[in-house]
């Protein structure tokens, strides 16, 4: 038996075809490669997609953080102001008050001189 006998043995096509049986093995081989592949292709597919994913979450709770940070602040801020002018209107109407009470009794007085 030669060589291109035993080859011919091995190589069971379920058709004859006019394609050389070597391109015919090639194709085959490619196709065989392909369908080995695809199954760790789609599962980095899915890994790249997910971290992806994971990536934009983290991102857009950052920005939450920020958001929620500006806003805090913004609102300590105005405590802060609100506190200074308590104490300043407070002051302002015990003057008043002060002043009120003063002018009342010193007007008795600055009409019978």
């Amino acid at each position: 038996m030669t060589q291109s006998d035993s080859s011919q043995e091995n190589t069971a096509m379920a058709n004859p075809t006019p394609v050389n049986n070597q391109i015919t093995d090639a194709v085959t081989q490619a196709n065989t490669k392909v369908l080995g592949e695809a199954p760790a292709v789609a599962m980095g597919s899915l890994y790249q997609s997910t971290a992806h994913a994971l990536g934009l979450a983290m991102e857009n709770a950052v920005s939450a953080q920020q958001q929620s940070n500006v806003t805090a602040q913004a609102a300590t801020t105005m405590g802060v102001a609100t506190l200074y002018s308590l104490d300043t209107a407070a002051a302002g109407v015990a003057t008043h008050k002060t002043l009120s009470d003063l002018q009342a009794t010193l007007a008795p007085a600055a009409k019978q001189s």
